[in-house]
């Protein structure tokens, strides 16, 4: 029973797989301090939130995340609450980011969600680890 989440009203397993791309699929973050930064970020937003990130991915142009979400959010606006915030402070923290995306657009519109059961939940957690690991970046 340790893997549900409670709240007041409700119990589940609400655990997610969600990728979203840099737009046009530009490699900003082939740099370790900027694969850094961007971790760092998603983290300190995801537990703003309430998301618990268990398995996380960053690659040059996209990023992989394993969450558990509140028995309420969805996909959704959990995706949009990790890309609005990390772009802002991407662009905050990178000013230089202006020079390739200048209207202030990192993030692609489009993203990747699928929910995990719990009986798949390791096999995702093993791939998002397996593909950051094979691409030299060490996970959250």
């Amino acid at each position: 029973m340790e893997e549900f989440v409670h709240s007041a009203h409700a119990i589940g397993n609400n655990v997610h797989h969600i990728e979203w791309c840099t737009k046009y699929r530009y490699e900003m973050f082939g740099k370790a301090e900027h694969r850094n930064d961007l971790k760092e970020i998603i983290c300190v937003v995801a537990q703003r939130h309430g998301i618990e990130i268990i398995e996380s991915g960053i690659m040059p142009d996209h990023v992989h995340l394993v969450v558990r979400l509140k028995p309420a959010m969805s996909q959704s606006e959990a995706v949009r609450l990790l890309k609005g915030a990390s772009a802002y402070e991407m662009f905050r923290k990178h000013p230089n980011y202006r020079k390739r995306y200048p209207r202030g657009h990192l993030w692609s519109c489009g993203n990747f969600k699928d929910s995990v059961g719990r009986v798949q939940q390791s096999v995702i957690e093993r791939y998002v680890r397996d593909d950051n690991n094979l691409a030299g970046n060490p996970a959250l």
